[in-house]
């Protein structure tokens, strides 16, 4: 099977080409710059997915795209409209144009429950528009990745971490490579919607906790009242939209349960342990 998998240079995109090479398919990443890419898949194609007309021929005999494509923090001048929405769109009419055989879409878990944050209305609206298409379609709602939960160490390494709340909201992160093992699992089974999250369904005070021990600190960990939180909400749109609008989003999911269906053998309390023996080792001054 040929695949075809937009974003490929982003977090879940560099596992979503692993995995698909792994089940034996032929990989086509779909690239803004090939440099940043080398050895990501079989193909590299250089397109802009804001700009169809570099997208002509590039689906031809394509059986499956997988799209991870979105941005999370502003750049470039383009906004969740332009990546989120439009460049997907421009993604599924030059999939549909080429007869590809099914396109699968990585959105957000309870995007219904944060309409208005304009990240998630982009992608619900993409997802609108992919299921009204004739295009078979797989939608992947994922609760949120282990990457989005380096804020929680990185506020550990300093000393204390701050929660909203009470810290009971509860949510089950997971890992990339078992998000893109269970993405796969469900285009060879033809699935049309899965909601994903990783192994472990943990509180927001039990991750703050397990970032403390992967360092070996005792844990330092400060509610804030949750009425700050919504207050921030009211103020985020005024900001400019590089700031406002990714902190939107993680306001808004931070107020609620993010959990999914278990799924995956990775532990975020191992990928914590991970990432602090690797600052450990690095050299003072170095980025790990």
């Amino acid at each position: 099977m040929n695949v075809l998998v937009a974003g490929a240079t982003g977090y879940l995109g560099r596992y979503l080409c692993a995995e698909y090479a792994r089940r034996g398919h032929h990989v086509t990443a779909l690239v803004r710059d090939s440099a940043r890419a080398e050895g990501l898949a079989d193909v590299l194609v250089e397109a802009e997915a804001t700009r169809p007309e570099t997208l002509t021929g590039i689906m031809d005999g394509v059986d499956l795209v997988v799209s991870s494509l979105g941005i999370t923090r502003q750049a470039d001048g383009l906004g969740y409209r332009d990546v989120d929405y439009r460049a997907n769109m421009n993604l599924l009419r030059a999939a549909e144009a080429a007869g590809v055989g099914r396109f699968a879409y990585v959105h957000v878990l309870n995007a219904d429950a944060m309409a208005g944050v304009p990240l998630v209305d982009a992608k619900a609206d993409f997802v609108a528009a992919l299921q009204a298409s004739d295009m078979p379609a797989t939608v992947i709602a994922p609760t949120g990745y282990f990457s989005d939960m380096g804020d929680i160490l990185a506020m550990a390494r300093h000393g204390r971490v701050w929660l909203f709340g009470d810290g009971s909201q509860r949510l089950n992160p997971i890992h990339g490579a078992d998000l893109a093992q269970a993405t796969a699992d469900a285009t060879d089974a033809g699935r049309g919607w899965v909601e994903i999250g990783g192994p472990d369904v943990m509180t927001q005070d039990q991750i703050a906790q397990a970032a403390f021990a992967a360092l070996g600190t005792a844990p330092r960990i400060a509610h804030l009242p949750d009425a700050l939180r919504r207050a921030a909400l009211v103020v985020l749109p005024i900001l400019p939209r590089r700031i406002g609008g990714p902190a939107r989003f993680f306001l808004t999911a931070l107020g609620m349960d993010m959990v999914a269906p278990r799924f995956g053998t990775r532990r975020l309390a191992d990928h914590f342990a991970t990432l602090a023996a690797e600052t450990a080792h690095t050299p003072q001054g170095a980025r790990p």
